[in-house]
């Protein structure tokens, strides 16, 4: 594909991406409200706590259990699960709502990289899917095992434990914990990729990269940073970024962002431009440590060296000191011979 088709792919359905990112980051967030609050405080039912002694010592006296903590939270769960449930759909259907905005990026990245693999797009599908079915599956059956247990004779914690923990909640989250590796696996390729051919500035990729990581790691369990570069993604499909869209949407091709050594050449050519067009020549010496006066005019003569001085020379006997030498040796011998 040429440039120009790519940039007429990339107009046409743009939108449809932008509404599919917002849309996974609206569900998904309000899914995990909704879930929230249809479910009780983690210390309410700290007064109904049964220890292994208490439970030992009724049991010893022929007292009947009482309800313990986990059986109280899971009556509560059970007499309203419809908003718990309707949290866990809303949750699904935006996760597969990420699968056609992270398509379209890939799309677009393709475009600039075809040495891409398909792969990623294939773990996308699956991990979207997945993700979304086996989690709504998974705690769907939670809240009706919950609510069957309202109605039951037995609840006892062990009663409780079973019914929150029906077959079908343990195969969907099978699904759901093998689909978000794809899932994650297709974040951190296709956000690495975007930003290494300019499509993603490198905010958003670092941050697509982290966001893939949080599916397998438990950094965001409920999905706020997720949420977050989903409508960032949005944003910038749609062309409303703040800092303006990055080169590589407009020309269709690959603009890789430059490396630090470059952004400081580029800087440092910009300085020596501007000094330039203000007459300041020394300005380029300077910032490169050399001493201004060696960009002089080389029309300038160079002052000569000064000649080394003479070695000294030696010193001569003195004439009158050697003749009062020689007169007083006379004397002595004149003596002797007397």
């Amino acid at each position: 594909m040429t440039s120009e088709e790519v940039l007429a792919w990339e107009a046409e359905h743009r939108t449809r991406a932008a509404v599919a990112a917002f849309v996974a980051a609206a569900l998904s967030i309000f899914g995990v409200l909704l879930t929230t609050v249809g479910q009780p405080g983690s210390n309410e039912f700290d007064d109904k706590i049964l220890t292994v002694v208490d439970t030992m010592g009724r049991t010893a006296a022929g007292e009947p259990i009482p309800p313990g903590r986990l059986a109280a939270y899971t009556v509560d769960v059970g007499q309203s699960p419809w908003l718990p449930i309707l949290g866990a759909v809303l949750f699904g259907l935006g996760s597969l709502a990420i699968y056609f905005a992270m398509a379209y990026l890939f799309r677009a990245v393709r475009a600039r990289k075809p040495e891409l693999q398909q792969i990623a797009l294939v773990m996308a599908a699956i991990g979207a899917v997945g993700f979304g079915l086996g989690r709504a599956v998974s705690e769907i059956a939670r809240y009706l095992g919950a609510r069957d247990f309202v109605d039951a004779a037995d609840h006892t914690n062990s009663a409780a434990s079973d019914a929150l923990s029906p077959p079908a909640s343990l195969i969907g989250q099978v699904i759901w914990q093998a689909a978000a590796l794809a899932l994650g696996f297709a974040f951190v390729l296709i956000a690495l990729n975007a930003m290494r051919v300019g499509l993603l500035t490198r905010f958003m990729g670092i941050l697509g990269i982290i966001v893939g990581v949080t599916f397998v790691l438990p950094l965001d369990q409920q999905g706020i940073i997720r949420v977050f570069w989903l409508g960032a993604l949005g944003v910038l499909f749609l062309g409303r970024m703040p800092s303006g869209m990055p080169k590589a949407w407009t020309t269709g091709s690959a603009e890789p962002w430059p490396s630090q050594q470059q952004l400081r050449e580029q800087r440092q050519a910009a300085r020596e431009e501007g000094a330039e067009e203000r007459g300041e020549p020394a300005a380029r010496t300077e910032e490169r440590g050399e001493p201004a006066a060696r960009s002089s005019s080389p029309t300038q003569p160079t002052p000569a060296k000064a000649p080394p001085p003479a070695p000294p020379s030696p010193r001569r006997p003195d004439a009158a000191a050697a003749g009062t030498e020689h007169s007083s040796s006379k004397k002595r011998k004149r003596k002797r011979r007397s």
